[in-house]
């Protein structure tokens, strides 16, 4: 049975890094330890590490994207959180067994080598979860 190993990330949706850099940077004492354009999904993203996970701000760079999209409707806030799993081609079948809605059935490859899906808000009480495999 594939498990969650823990909280990777939380992700939080911005228009721009800048000013919510203002809190989590200047204000908290984070470190801003990365600045990545992520093109094959249309975001630039700030990496603030807190402890054994992360604080992501997540920029859309494009006006037509999923991210900027869910931008304008829900406005800036919590985009995701994100569960690091030992297995997640068993997790996600462990998912589709009990019938959760997934946005992604097979997992992507990331340019470092993890494996990510995501799981729809409508399976978990609104809030999106993306499971990560990092590469062994």
């Amino acid at each position: 049975m594939a498990k969650i190993t823990k909280i990777n990330h939380i992700a939080i949706l911005v228009s721009d890094l800048e000013s919510p850099l203002n809190f989590w940077r200047d204000a908290l004492g984070l470190e801003l330890t990365q600045v990545e354009e992520i093109p094959s999904e249309q975001a630039r993203i700030a990496f603030l590490p807190t402890g054994d996970s992360e604080i992501e701000l997540v920029q859309p760079t494009t006006d037509d994207s999923g991210l900027a999209r869910y931008l304008e409707k829900r406005g800036p806030g919590m985009h995701h959180i994100c569960l690091e799993v030992d297995d997640i081609d068993g997790m996600l079948a462990q998912l589709k067994e009990k019938g959760i809605q997934l946005i992604n059935e097979e997992a992507k490859v990331g340019s470092d080598g993890r494996r990510y899906a995501f799981v729809h808000p409508k399976s978990t009480s609104g809030v999106m979860v993306e499971l990560y495999e990092l590469p062994k």
